[in-house]
């Protein structure tokens, strides 16, 4: 099959026989690879969602790695030290899934430190306490487990196959995080009351971490019907609330949201409605700790930039030298 993603006539310049292919291949719930040929509204939605999933991966490392240095006990230390370092590094397994269809990751990397591109709107949120720290593990990457195991069925070969390895390292980082609030709920209700004070705060943005309600989602639909996502917004987001209920329970505290019970009838919880125009408000970058995030990660990337030349540098002095050897 040609490659990727140029093609000669038709729709997206395609014939129609590259474009029945591409549709009979999603149809079979069968992978897309980066030499097939594809529309280039998928490749364009795939590098918008793939480079926002990695952007979210790299920002995500802040809100926690501050506490590194101020964790209770060494042990604590190294847990967190460990989850900050799998985010670093399924950021860099999904920016070379972006890269398979043409992205390039310094481009990628200036879109989001100009703030042309986005992230998930959780980590705009401060960590008051180390509390929050559980927190995130628990809600946090709970609700990127719903919405990531899914994704390891994703119709495009390099993203769901990366999602593999990171909803391993997800589910690992979610037990870690009810580890410690199980851990400080034994404790002193000074503790007792940090906790519940870290679920107040970080319910409601975590169930905004599913994105807009489905009729104010505009990607949605054409990326399910593209088989990109399989689960709509609000399903991924009453799953969650379905899952972390009985947990909230085992842990001994409540999720603050009144109209949180059980409904027999559909079988599913029944819950109140996040804000909006706080989502909406974050997103375009009126959160908590927007600036800051965004500060850090253009303060990283300049500083980083010597070991970015001294890398580029090393890789063409190697080339060089397979090229003498390959000559003599």
């Amino acid at each position: 099959m040609d490659t990727t993603h140029s093609s000669s006539s038709g729709a997206d310049g395609a014939g129609p026989e590259l474009q029945e292919h591409f549709e009979a291949t999603i149809a079979r719930d069968q992978r897309v690879e980066p030499r097939d040929w594809m529309p280039e509204g998928y490749r364009r939605t795939l590098i918008r969602q793939i480079a926002q999933h990695a952007h979210s991966e790299i920002i995500g490392m802040q809100p926690e790695g501050e506490w590194i240095t101020r964790a209770p006990s060494l042990r604590r230390k190294a847990i967190l030290f460990a989850k900050v370092q799998d985010e670093a590094g399924h950021g860099l397994y999904l920016y070379s899934a972006a890269e398979t269809l043409g992205a390039d990751r310094a481009d990628l990397t200036e879109r989001l430190i100009e703030g042309r591109q986005k992230y998930s709107s959780i980590f705009n949120y401060p960590t008051a306490n180390f509390a929050d720290v559980g927190v995130i593990g628990w809600f946090v990457d709970g609700a990127a487990i719903c919405n990531q195991v899914p994704l390891c069925r994703s119709s495009y070969g390099p993203y769901a196959r990366s999602m593999v390895r990171i909803c391993k390292e997800e589910s690992f980082h979610q037990r870690q995080g009810y580890e410690l609030l199980m851990t400080m709920m034994r404790g002193t209700d000074a503790q007792r009351t940090m906790v519940q004070d870290a679920v107040d705060r970080w319910w409601w943005p975590s169930l905004m971490m599913f994105g807009p309600p489905d009729n104010d989602s505009p990607n949605s639909a054409q990326s399910m019907a593209w088989k990109i996502k399989r689960h709509s917004n609000d399903e991924l987001r009453q799953r969650f609330v379905d899952m972390t209920v009985p947990q909230a329970e085992r842990l001994g505290v409540t999720l603050p949201d009144p109209e949180l019970r059980w409904n027999e009838e559909r079988g599913h919880h029944d819950f109140g409605t996040p804000d909006w125009a706080e989502l909406k408000r974050v997103i375009s970058g009126d959160g908590p700790c927007n600036d800051r995030r965004v500060q850090r990660r253009r303060e990283a990337h300049e500083e980083g930039a010597w070991v970015r030349e001294a890398a580029t540098a090393h890789a063409a002095k190697q080339a060089a030298q397979a090229r003498e050897g390959a000559v003599a």
